[in-house]
């Protein structure tokens, strides 16, 4: 048997890494959990993930940056990138843009709040390709 895939979940709010991955973990994906870019970009090297569920609005390196670092390099492109957005709401508050959204070049945006169940649907359809 195969290993199963692993998910690297990125987001400044421990509680809700902790509510994804424990999500995830019971739908038998493996996780790994990283708190901001930087320290994503460090285990996505170290750990090679199949699948990244990332914020956008974190310290360090945003978002949107990771996701346009990943997509750029050749050694990394072919992971699925998943955004996580509450910007939209935001846009106007933040130095976040529609803009930067619009040109990232994530694989799919899911909005803030999370519907855990529309999650683990887009993952899944991900996984099963």
């Amino acid at each position: 048997m195969s290993e199963k895939p692993l998910i690297l979940v990125v987001d400044d709010d421990p509680d809700l890494v902790e509510s994804v991955c424990m999500k995830l973990e019971n739908k038998n994906y493996r996780t790994a959990k990283a708190y901001d870019g930087v320290e994503a970009w460090e285990k996505i090297k170290e750990e090679r993930p199949t699948m990244l569920i990332l914020d956008v609005m974190m310290p360090n390196k945003n978002g949107y940056q990771l996701c346009d670092e990943i997509k750029k390099d050749k050694a990394y492109s072919n992971i699925t990138v998943l955004l996580l957005t509450a910007v939209g709401d935001a846009v106007t508050s933040t130095n976040y843009t529609h803009y930067d959204g619009i040109n990232t070049l994530a694989d799919d945006f899911i909005p803030k709040p999370i519907d855990m169940d529309k999650l683990m649907e887009i993952v899944s359809d991900y996984m099963a390709d």
